[in-house]
């Protein structure tokens, strides 16, 4: 099973979810990073979801700042995905680094 490790990015994230992240078919990955950029002058609250669930929902990041919601590591099968969304339109910019095993 060879292991591969891969960065998924977003650029100017807003309203609407966005999906970073979808695990390819035959796929199963380990997220072990994600970080979301508050692109703005002013505060932006962020959702992140992560295989249907919330990791964090409308939290705030001040302007200038990144927020690392993911503490540990979260398995996500194939077809799962990250996504996420601010309240304000390309407010964010955001990574995902997983670890893809097929």
């Amino acid at each position: 099973m060879p292991s591969t490790f891969k960065n998924y990015k977003s650029t100017g994230t807003g309203v609407s979810f966005e999906t970073v992240y979808t695990v390819p078919a035959s796929t199963s990955s380990v997220v072990v990073g994600i970080n979301v950029a508050n692109l703005l002058t002013e505060e932006i609250k962020v959702t992140v979801t992560a295989g249907g669930l919330h990791l964090v929902k409308d939290c705030p990041i001040p302007a200038g700042s990144a927020l690392s919601p993911l503490e540990g590591k979260i398995i996500l099968e194939e077809t799962e995905t990250v996504t996420v969304k601010c309240n304000l339109n390309n407010a964010c910019d955001v990574i995902v680094s997983v670890m893809e095993q097929s």
